[in-house]
């Protein structure tokens, strides 16, 4: 008998499936994903989200990841450059997400790929091809993607203009090596900014939140938006001059950023981007996906499947300090007129990078 079932192998479910097979339990993990891909989001895992993967059995040296000790602002021609309160890492989402399966395999959790739920009812998983699968408890850890019947509304002010997510793969290169090195980079300009992080094979990960209208200025052509931002932008030009243009770019449409549940039903546990969508420039959608699984384990573990509703408030009210203060840096980000300003005082008062860096991360249970 399946006493859980965990929709989405990304960070979230595995680490929820990890959990709860530690715990004893019957566990199902299933994606829809035949293979483990390299998602879209993701790539940036914190000091404090490395604590939770060491709790968790992850072996930091199988991800050989890119160590990232520094974060580095952009804005017109200012910059700044701050220590990081700790040690950080660049890794693959594939790298991450292939670990992490394996470990909950590893527990005990079985898993079935090209499994595509499409909607809930009750304690039952409708699937695309007709199937259900019942459970007393359900986790769901579908990611950024909507859920039929689970709808997401961004913040209010970015309603009318909804962020879109970018991601372009820059090839190894020694120059990506002295430009970036060691550091997170996050490039600001008008409505929109891009993060970048060396990975473990030496690929930096290019990842932008931008908002529909300048996509649509580019007349809706991602490559053209970054060629236009790399022509005004120096420092982003520089990276993008190794850039292969033939890899593509990947998109993912209307990102809920700012979003967060409280609400849930008996035996409904929702996780990761299906709890809340902080702002990327954060760092913190890692340590927010593996935070949520610990925490909605630790809850089922305490009153099984009727500790849902309580899970759900608790967490969301843990979000609401993170988010707001993100939800702020980004809005003073991506401000022609407060970006310039912002940068300058991270450049004269580090501490106070590091505060937010510290603020912004999801706390313990």
């Amino acid at each position: 008998m399946t006493d859980a079932i965990v929709v989405g192998a990304g960070p979230a479910g595995s680490a929820a499936a990890i959990g709860l097979a530690r715990a004893g339990a019957q566990i199902l993990l299933i994606e829809r994903a035949r293979e483990t891909g390299d998602a879209l989001c993701g790539g940036f895992l914190s000091w404090q989200t490395l604590k939770r993967l060491d709790a968790l059995g992850i072996d930091r040296s199988r991800l050989g990841g890119q160590a990232v000790r520094r974060v580095r602002l952009f804005a017109g021609q200012r910059q700044s450059e701050t220590a990081l309160p700790g040690a950080a890492m660049g890794v693959s989402r594939r790298t991450l997400d292939s670990a992490m399966q394996d470990a909950a395999v590893a527990a005990g959790a079985g898993i079935e790929r090209g499994v595509h739920a499409t909607a809930i009812e009750g304690g039952t998983l409708q699937m695309r091809d007709g199937a259900a699968l019942t459970a007393a408890a359900i986790f769901l850890a579908a990611g950024k993607h909507g859920f039929r019947g689970f709808p997401r509304e961004p913040a209010g002010w970015q309603r009318n203009d909804p962020a879109m997510g970018l991601r372009l793969r820059l090839p190894a290169h020694p120059a990506l090596d002295r430009l970036v090195g060691d550091a997170v980079e996050l490039h600001l300009f008008d409505r929109g900014y891009a993060g970048l992080v060396r990975q473990e094979d030496g690929s930096g990960n290019l990842c932008l939140a931008v908002h529909k209208s300048r996509l649509d200025e580019a007349g809706g052509d991602p490559a053209a938006l970054l060629r236009t931002l790399g022509d005004a932008l120096p420092h982003l030009g520089e990276r993008l001059a190794h850039a292969d243009w033939s890899r593509g770019i990947d998109a993912i449409g209307h990102v809920p950023y700012g979003w967060r549940k409280g609400e849930t039903t008996p035996g409904l546990f929702r996780l990761g981007d299906q709890a809340g969508v902080i702002p990327s420039l954060a760092g913190e959608g890692m340590g927010l996906a593996i935070a949520s699984a610990a925490a909605a384990v630790t809850a089922w573990r305490s009153g099984g499947a009727a500790a849902a509703p309580a899970f759900q408030r608790a967490f969301a009210a843990r979000m609401t300090r993170p988010f707001a203060l993100a939800d702020l840096v980004w809005r003073l980000g991506e401000n022609p007129r407060t970006a310039g300003p912002m940068t300058a005082a991270a450049s004269l008062f580090p501490s106070l990078v590091r505060i937010t860096s510290r603020t912004t991360r999801i706390r313990g249970s």
